[in-house]
């Protein structure tokens, strides 16, 4: 077998140990929401899905600014938050 493939599937098998939902609002909930609307469990499945090492924040905020949706269309994300508390309880908060 091929190193590289084997590597590969490795990385796909990340799978999270535990999933609860938000409770309050943080950066990383925000960030998860993006990811979310998006189609993706989180960064990490998005960085696999689209073979990509970075994704694109704002330097201000640390938030997702854009992101590549499986049908490759892309969705812009604002600088300030956009998870507003009524959508917090429905983010999903995966546990490696």
């Amino acid at each position: 077998k091929n190193s590289e493939v084997s590597g590969a599937m490795a990385k796909a098998d990340i799978k999270p140990k535990s999933v609860h939902h938000a409770k309050k609002w943080s950066d990383d909930v925000e960030n998860l929401y993006r990811f979310q609307q998006a189609g993706y469990r989180d960064e990490v499945e998005y960085k696999h899905v689209k073979q990509v090492d970075m994704v694109e924040c704002w330097p201000e905020t640390g938030f997702v600014k854009k992101l590549q949706r499986r049908d490759d269309t892309f969705y812009y994300y604002n600088k300030q938050r956009e998870c507003e508390d009524q959508e917090v309880h429905k983010v999903k908060v995966y546990v490696y």
